[in-house]
């Protein structure tokens, strides 16, 4: 009974699995795509290093959900993992899920670093703030990133035609530090501290002689990054902890029921963890009525714009007069 119990379980995570991370990836490519649209079409924030960082996680966000659906979709059309019977595919599907992991989670903690000197009251910090250390700092994660990776790939083999490190230093490397450090404490700690500093810095930002089209960027910046990394530590220390659980109480399938709800636990957290690739977005748009007004901005003003200027000239048709659009000002500084 616990058996059949186990394997229906089972069978349920596969679809839920399956259906969740199709789900989180329309919304998350979509998403994605217009936080890179949005913040390199805008003259305001073109000129802003912080939005280098954004741009960099929409990039990692993407090929990280990618990732996951060809996971679930190769299984589900295969009734199989094929993770498990190439050693090509098991390897790289290790390399890119840890890589664009770390990219993605020190691109966050740098911009609440760089977010915190761009506003601080000392001058040597804000001329810290530039866009040549934000590329040196973008380059630094990327290859960092890249060498945290290696291990991963060197260790991944199949035995018993299951995808998995077997190796046990590797395991305890992954139970006591990936998890609880690398993915978990260190980003979390660091955009914690960096953006609660930030925010601080510009509650009184006012009492300082800066522009006000700055001032109104660097208030809007800080809002949005601070509420995005507390919902980045919400979804992402509860998954880290199920992950460090499962490793250390080495949960395996010599007791079925056990493992298969431990599996539906983690696959729930999952869902969560794998909404930090696709929120951002949503995130900035529920939170900044200023960067909803920028988004109606770019998508009415400019895009639906010219596809109907596009389409018309298409027809051969005679456009309006183009020179009566409203100014960018008016939207995206108010």
């Amino acid at each position: 009974m616990a058996s059949s119990m186990a394997m229906d379980i089972l069978h349920f995570i596969q679809q839920y699995s399956l259906y969740s991370t199709s789900f989180i990836f329309v919304i998350g490519t979509i998403g994605n795509l217009l936080n890179i649209l949005i913040f390199t079409t805008l003259k305001i924030f073109r000129n802003n290093e912080c939005v280098l960082y954004v741009v960099t996680e929409a990039i990692a966000n993407i090929f990280q959900l990618t990732t996951f659906t060809l996971v679930n979709l190769l299984s589900a059309v295969y009734q199989t993992d094929p993770a498990n019977s190439s050693l090509f595919w098991c390897k790289l599907r290790g390399m890119m899920v840890i890589l664009c992991t770390l990219i993605s989670f020190f691109t966050i903690s740098c911009s609440a670093f760089h977010q915190y000197l761009s506003t601080s009251p000392l001058l040597y910090l804000r001329q810290l703030s530039t866009v040549k250390l934000t590329r040196f700092l973008i380059s630094i994660s990327v290859i960092i990133s890249l060498l945290f990776t290696i291990p991963f790939i060197i260790f991944l083999e199949i035995r018993a035609s299951v995808c998995a490190i077997f190796n046990q230093n590797m395991l305890n490397y992954i139970s006591y530090f990936y998890y609880p450090v690398l993915s978990g404490l260190l980003p979390v700690l660091i955009a914690s501290v960096f953006s609660i500093l930030a925010y601080n810095n510009v509650r009184r930002i006012v009492r300082r002689q800066i522009p006000i089209v700055r001032r109104r960027l660097d208030h809007q910046l800080t809002a949005m990054i601070l509420i995005r990394i507390i919902v980045f530590i919400v979804l992402t220390v509860p998954y880290d902890i199920q992950r460090m659980y499962t490793n250390i109480a080495k949960v395996n399938q010599s007791n079925l029921f056990y493992y298969a709800i431990n599996n539906l636990i983690g696959a729930i957290l999952a869902t969560f963890f794998n909404i930090n690739y696709a929120a951002s977005f949503y995130i900035f748009l529920i939170t900044s009525a200023r960067f909803r007004r920028q988004v109606k901005y770019i998508l009415v003003k400019k895009c639906w714009g010219r596809c109907k200027r596009w389409f018309l000239h298409s027809r051969n048709q005679v456009n309006p007069n183009e020179n009566l659009r409203s100014p960018n000002s008016s939207v995206v500084l108010d």
